[in-house]
């Protein structure tokens, strides 16, 4: 659940809170936890108080990030309500629900919805602290990696406004990076691992010539999703994190929506690449399907980077549990050590992976029903497609799975969805390599921006 701060109100969230504990089971135990935006504290005492009074006990697990809240709660079999917004500006906030199994599904939702009962906020009271989720996340890590794990790399941490962003600089030093921090931020920063902007591209680029780094790693707001760029500065795409993570794990299927590049199948490394709509229910239900077969090996993971983890895999001094939630600190952790073990840079290893790049950029503030009718046009109209796209050449097929991703026969792709939890149109593109992938995006961007003033 999304929206404008001013809309969440204490009886909206208090609200939501009730629906969510009438929908999922709960044995009687709720965990809560939040980002550093400066409304989530203020949410959470409302989603607390509202357990609360439902006579549930609450475990205030403080600022950490989402998939160690996740983490922590399916651990302890009980439900959990992270209150961040993500990606998206500081004016805007959200929850995020999960049952005790993990994620909400599209069931669960319906659940939700139907059991809303109106927003009345509840009398205020005091959860039970908890102080032992986020050691036991970064403790996953530490000890399936090693004190080693990660010697001679120079890692420099773009700290902003992440809520990772201590544990990032902790965690990195006790696997043996020299850690460089960077860009702590007291303001809120709306980082977007899936459209990361202009004047950020040119920071980490400085950073990386001014400290002789050897990586850059950072997260979205509540760190499901990575941000990694190479010694050069230059950004490393989530579906390019997915794929060296998942290689480097032996994962032998692979869930993916339909945005992430089509370089995945041409790796040849892979039994089974199972494409979906985009989102993380739609890969963790696809992902269930097929976890039923241990020798599936499989893993799911988002053009954003986000990274799930669906057997019991190994790291180099220990076992990795399964983790059904977007994560941002595996995809981070398995490339950098992959460099540190083989002494080759971030750059070569995705230079060995199959040519094809992607690239995806937004119209912000763009009315979700204007997205959608501008999508739906295109999507019923060849001729119009025809017109709008001429400067790509003939069609080879269209993919409606969600929105509209088109092949053209010079191999390029162009896709775009209205987002389903912000006022944004996205689009991502597909080429040869990451310059070209970038154009695509940008010409497309300013034409449909042309096309709707």
């Amino acid at each position: 659940m999304r929206g404008l701060v001013s809309e969440l109100t204490d009886g909206l969230c208090a609200g939501y809170a009730r629906a969510f504990l009438a929908a999922v089971p709960h044995r009687g135990l709720l965990m809560i936890g939040r980002d550093l935006r400066p409304s989530s504290a203020r949410i959470a005492r409302a989603v607390a108080a509202a357990a609360l009074e439902q006579g549930l006990r609450v475990r205030d697990c403080g600022e950490l990030p989402t998939p160690a809240l996740a983490l922590a709660a399916m651990t302890g079999g009980a439900p959990s309500i992270m209150v961040t917004g993500s990606h998206i500006p500081a004016d805007r906030n959200g929850l995020k629900f999960y049952s005790a199994k993990g994620e909400i599904t599209k069931a669960d939702e319906a659940a939700i919805l139907a059991a809303y009962a109106g927003d009345t906020a509840a009398p205020a009271a005091t959860p039970e602290p908890c102080d032992t989720a986020l050691p036991a996340y970064a403790d996953r890590y530490r000890d399936a990696f090693g004190e080693a794990a990660l010697s001679g790399l120079r890692i420099g941490v773009y700290e902003q406004s992440t809520v990772a962003r201590d544990l990032f600089c902790n965690l990195l030093a006790r696997l043996g990076a020299g850690v460089v921090p960077l860009g702590r931020s007291d303001i809120f920063v709306p980082v977007d691992t899936e459209a990361v902007d202009d004047a950020t591209r040119a920071r980490l680029a400085g950073w990386a010539a001014e400290h002789r780094l050897d990586a850059i790693v950072s997260a979205d707001g509540d760190a499901d999703r990575p941000l990694v760029a190479d010694a050069e500065g230059a950004v490393i795409p989530g579906d390019i994190l997915g794929t060296l993570t998942a290689l480097a794990l032996g994962a032998r299927t692979v869930v993916t929506p339909v945005s992430s590049n089509t370089m995945i199948e041409a790796t040849g490394r892979f039994a089974e690449v199972a494409r979906t709509r985009i989102g993380s229910p739609h890969v963790i239900a696809a992902m269930e399907a097929r976890m039923h077969d241990p020798s599936a090996r499989t893993v799911g993971f988002e053009a954003n980077g986000g990274f799930l983890l669906g057997f019991d895999a190994a790291g180099p001094t220990g076992p990795l549990a399964p983790l059904l939630t977007r994560d941002a600190l595996l995809p981070i952790l398995v490339p950098l050590a992959e460099a540190a073990r083989t002494g080759r840079p971030l750059a070569s290893l995705v230079a060995a992976l199959p040519e094809g790049r992607t690239a995806s950029d937004r119209l912000e503030n763009v009315a979700t029903e204007a997205s959608q009718a501008f999508v739906r046009r295109l999507t019923d109209d060849a001729t119009e497609r025809g017109r709008f796209f001429a400067d790509l050449g003939p069609e080879a097929g269209i993919d409606t799975t969600d929105g509209l991703r088109i092949r053209f026969a010079s191999g390029a792709i162009v896709h775009l969805r209205p987002s389903g939890n912000a006022p944004e149109l996205r689009c991502y593109g597909e080429a040869g390599d990451a310059a070209e992938a970038g154009a695509l995006v940008r010409r497309t961007l300013a034409a449909i921006r042309a096309a709707m003033a």
